[in-house]
């Protein structure tokens, strides 16, 4: 191979075949299975989406009522896995926790052969049920608060927010976090998809691909950009300032780059960032809006004279990190929201890679030395 066929970050290289999202960049397009993205945020719920994305099509009503009841009685966790987070340092990142957590989950729940598709769907629903679960529980135990048991009677986006807050949310605020976790249920060939589906084609057990996933999803330049842009906002402090703030950081450099700006896919505003917003409206009106939002919102008006030209358009972390801040949620929570909402997606690129898999083996460019010698140690300059 030589240097022409290389491509940095493997952009723009078919890495699988997929029937589980499409997204069109250039008419701001996302679909599950098919269905519209904002049609599911308005219209649906996770745990239908969830079905969707990992079945195919949209379930019956019975369907999706066996599904929630299953989801609804694997929430708990094993009394070793709540002293395990208990004993992790309250210093730690909580997608450092949720990693570890996850692999540990699958100790608990051995499932080393995946040929078995009544297996795969128990472990599917374990996982899909059992992170919520460890997110809120390390929210709470790092503050020296019990963990709190998932309430049966409450729905997936509800009882998460119950087990991080001992509370029943508002149903403009289930509302808005029940869409936040469609939004992010799937996006496609990203790179924590991609790590998902590496690790799956090793055959790895399911708790092992998620657990890979959930790294791959901490960096900032994937999952952890939504914590940047709230430290953004906060940085320029008032809706006033962004003018004045955005001025110096060009001025400075001329090619900065706003955080929650651009997207390798989308050239358009991000429809994911539009449905949210929207929703976030109707929360916000219950209260007010918040500053960080007001913000944002600026930033948004000024910067599209400055970058629309060139294809760059908030995508759904420009404004999902206030929506999380707004409901009281912990900034460094937010990636581990992210988390509990794509592991649909990931679990759907799980059982789609299983079918007809092939481990991934790509090819390299070698640009290193050839036929060194090797020089005994005592005659090293």
């Amino acid at each position: 191979m030589t240097d022409s066929d290389y491509k940095p970050g493997l952009e723009d290289v078919p890495a699988a075949k997929s029937a589980i999202s499409f997204i069109d960049g250039k008419r701001a397009q996302l679909e599950y299975r098919g269905v519209p993205v904002e049609i599911l945020a308005r219209e649906s719920c996770f745990e239908e989406t969830a079905w969707l994305l990992l079945k195919g099509d949209l379930p019956t009503q019975k369907e999706l009522a066996d599904f929630d009841a299953d989801l609804r009685e694997r929430r708990g966790i094993h009394f070793r896995l709540k002293d395990l987070i208990k004993c992790l340092p309250s210093t730690g990142h909580p997608m450092e926790a949720l990693q570890a957590t996850t692999a540990a989950l699958g100790m608990f729940h051995p499932h080393r052969q995946v040929t078995c598709a009544t297996k795969n769907w128990d472990a599917a629903c374990r996982i899909l049920a059992g992170l919520p679960t460890v997110v809120a529980a390390f929210a709470r135990t790092r503050r020296g608060e019990e963990p709190i048991d998932p309430r049966p009677d409450l729905d997936h986006a509800a009882n998460f927010y119950y087990m991080l807050f001992g509370k029943e949310p508002s149903a403009a605020t289930r509302k808005v976090l029940d869409a936040c976790l469609i939004l992010h249920a799937e996006h496609e060939m990203n790179a924590s998809t991609f790590t998902a589906r590496v690790t799956a084609s090793t055959l790895a057990s399911p708790y092992q691909t998620i657990a890979a996933a959930v790294g791959s999803l901490s960096g900032p330049l994937h999952g952890g950009a939504n914590e940047e842009v709230l430290l953004m906002l906060e940085k320029i402090g008032a809706k006033e300032n962004v003018q004045s703030w955005l001025d110096e950081k060009l001025a400075n450099d001329p090619k900065f780059k706003v955080m929650g700006l651009g997207h390798r896919v989308y050239k358009v505003k991000d429809p994911r960032a539009t449905v949210l917003q929207e929703l976030a409206e109707h929360m916000f009106a219950e209260s007010a809006r918040p500053k960080n939002y007001e913000i944002a919102l600026e930033l948004e008006r000024i910067t599209a004279g400055i970058y629309g030209a060139k294809g760059v358009y908030p995508n759904v972390d420009f404004y999902s990190g206030v929506v999380y801040q707004s409901l009281g949620i912990p900034t460094d929570v937010f990636t581990p929201i992210f988390a509990i909402a794509r592991v649909a997606g990931w679990l759907a690129h799980w059982l789609e890679q299983l079918n007809g898999n092939r481990i991934f083996r790509p090819a390299q460019i070698f640009v290193g030395k050839a036929d060194a010698a090797y020089v005994p140690l005592d005659k090293r300059p």
